[in-house]
């Protein structure tokens, strides 16, 4: 494919992961999120400043370093381009990268608290251990950037991350995978939540993750 039909495959594949995060019910009251696709190995397309009612031609072209390559970002979205930077800079084999404020998995990054892996839809969508939290640091900043990196850095198999005091990072192959472990993380939250007043969550047995692999690849062979 050339280098357009790249992006705009890309972006139609971001519009249809923002609506599905809506579709779900994962988001904040207000709709808050940022959500971005790699081009290259230098440049990834990110949203604007909203996300309800996305459009293709809504996206801008960014490069690694934050210069603006194509279309344009209100002050709120250029902000954050040094967050998903800093994810596709330490993950080469990521293709996308999803911030919301999804009300439960907030409360986990309220609390300063890791989000333990004790759902099936999260050994299934690419987190088959806890969710880590980031120290906080206002949005965008050194301090918050640096904070991501090094949770990046000690934990080389997490696909996401509790940005402490703010909201949740996912980061995966590709739009709608990185979306389906979004609302598979919410999920797990809610449901850790509501398990804390009937005596708690329990861990999976022993083996768990490999049981699960398993029945995927009997269902996929």
């Amino acid at each position: 494919m050339t280098t357009t039909q790249v992006a705009n495959e890309r972006a139609h594949e971001l519009v249809a992961a923002a609506e599905a995060l809506f579709t779900a019910g994962v988001m904040s009251h207000s709709g808050h999120a940022n959500l971005s696709a790699r081009l290259d190995a230098e440049s990834f397309l990110l949203t604007p400043g909203f996300v309800r009612g996305l459009r293709p031609g809504d996206l801008a072209a960014v490069s690694l370093n934050g210069r603006i390559l194509e279309g344009e970002l209100r002050s709120v979205s250029a902000e954050i381009i040094a967050m998903h930077s800093a994810v596709y800079r330490a993950r080469p084999h990521v293709g996308a990268v999803i911030h919301t404020h999804s009300p439960s998995a907030t409360a986990f990054a309220v609390a300063h608290r890791p989000l333990p892996c004790r759902t099936e839809p999260m050994l299934r969508f690419g987190q088959p251990e806890e969710v880590p939290v980031v120290p906080w640091g206002p949005r965008g900043s050194d301090v918050s950037v640096r904070g991501i990196v090094e949770v990046l850095k000690r934990r080389p198999t997490t696909s996401a991350a509790l940005l402490a005091n703010h909201g949740l990072i996912v980061f995966g192959p590709d739009s709608a995978a990185t979306a389906h472990l979004v609302v598979a993380i919410e999920e797990s939250a809610e449901a850790e939540i509501a398990a804390a007043a009937i005596g708690g969550a329990v861990d999976f047995p022993e083996g768990a993750l490999a049981a699960v692999r398993a029945s995927i690849a009997r269902v996929a062979s």
